[in-house]
Formats: C-alpha cells, sequence, structure tokens
C-alpha cells in the first residue's frame, strides 16, 4: 500500500533554526533516505521552496488566474513530501517515526491510490 507522507513546517519557528543546524539535518534526510529507498519502502522524496515561491492557480469565470506566493496567511507550510510502500498504516508509522525531520516538523501520514486503479 503506498502513503503520501506531507511534511509541515510551523513557518515562523522554522525561519528561528540556525543553517548550520538545517545543514546538519540535512546530512541526517540523506542518509535516513538512502536507507529506506534501499530497503524499498521509499519510492519517491522531494523538499519544497518556501511558500513565496508559490504559485497559486484557480479558474474563475472560465479563465484561469495565478497569484504569486501562498493564496492565504499560513502557519504552517508544506515543507516536503516522501511517498512509501508500505504493508499498512502501522508499518507507514514505523517507518516515518525513523525520520530525522521530525526533530523540526510534523508529517501527516495518508494513505494514497491511484486513480486509474480507483480506491
Amino acid at each position: 500500500m503506498k502513503f503520501l507522507c506531507q511534511i509541515w513546517f510551523d513557518t515562523e519557528k522554522s525561519k528561528l533554526v540556525p543553517q548550520t543546524e538545517w545543514d546538519a539535518l540535512t546530512q541526517e534526510c540523506i542518509v535516513s533516505d538512502d536507507h529506506w529507498r534501499d530497503s524499498g519502502h521509499m519510492l519517491s522524496a522531494l523538499a519544497l521552496y518556501e511558500p513565496e515561491r508559490a504559485v497559486t492557480l484557480r479558474v474563475r469565470n472560465g479563465t484561469v488566474a495565478a497569484t504569486d506566493g501562498p493564496f492565504a496567511e499560513i502557519k504552517e507550510h508544506l515543507g516536503g513530501f516522501v511517498v512509501i510502500e508500505a504493508k499498512d498504516i502501522e508499518e507507514a508509522k514505523a517507518i516515518i517515526s525513523t525520520f530525522p525531520i521530525l526533530k523540526y516538523a510534523s508529517i501527516e501520514i495518508r494513505p494514497a491510490y491511484s486513480i486509474k486503479d480507483g480506491r
């Protein structure tokens, strides 16, 4: 079973973490990701740039409108995601609980499916 794991950061608190801590955390995350990728559990993992670099698209009255940055003021922002393969939610929780990023973020684990295959 596939799970999408969304990595959420407190927007203000994450700005207070010194760059040296982020750099050390990045190295820990690379080691962790390599381990889970080698085990066959990690299918994909990407970090996201800050919300200010986002563009939000909406269709209004048949026209696509683009808004720079986050659409609304946010207290938390999506900082990355991981897609894993696990037998069930318990195994997914066990895998994600080892991720070093949990020291600085929360991770939402959600079962995922292909729309082609249905639920």
